[in-house]
């Protein structure tokens, strides 16, 4: 029995037939799940988006109409973490920033996103001013987010922080309306 799968195996050795299709499957198959997995981690960071959208423009909606509550960071970072739905670790990994902007002489805010770096020490919050009645508001929301596939196609194309985690911002503008 162990000659017949030697005489098998070296027979299977000896034989070319295959032997193109091999090198073309050795060559073709690297590219097609690296397109495919950076398609699925292109999906999730499109759904973590919407999701970091949503929460972040019905929270807008509820301060903007409540405009005498005093909301501070932690109340809307767990408004926002509520509204978005399944955002892993929100709370922990996410910083927001609100400032109010004269609508005639717009200077926006600063081009770096204020984001939460756990590989750094702990920074207080960065631009965070409760708006009055008729004023302009920007309020940006910077989540951080560990790729599916750090190291493959997108994942390894995303810029990280020390910790291995990427920024992902949503800004929204509203004014405050009158009681």
């Amino acid at each position: 029995m162990i000659t017949r799968l030697k005489n098998r195996l070296s027979r299977f050795r000896k034989e070319d037939d295959g032997a193109v299709i091999a090198l073309e499957f050795m060559i073709m198959a690297p590219l097609i799940f690296s397109a495919f997995f950076m398609g699925v981690e292109m999906g999730l960071y499109s759904i973590r988006q919407m999701l970091l959208d949503r929460g972040l423009e019905v929270t807008t909606r509820e301060i903007r109409l409540n405009t005498n509550m005093p909301f501070d960071h932690d109340d809307l970072k767990r408004t926002i973490c509520r509204n978005a739905g399944s955002l892993p670790d929100c709370m922990d990994v996410l910083r927001l920033e609100m400032v109010p902007m004269n609508p005639r002489t717009f200077a926006g805010l600063p081009a770096g996103a204020d984001c939460v770096d756990t590989s750094l020490p702990v920074t207080p919050v960065r631009g965070w001013v409760l708006g009055k009645q008729h004023d302009l508001m920007l309020l940006r929301a910077c989540y951080k987010f560990s790729p599916i596939f750090p190291t493959t196609g997108l994942g390894a194309a995303y810029h990280k922080d020390g910790s291995g985690k990427v920024a992902m911002t949503t800004i929204s503008a509203f004014v405050q309306e009158p009681n």
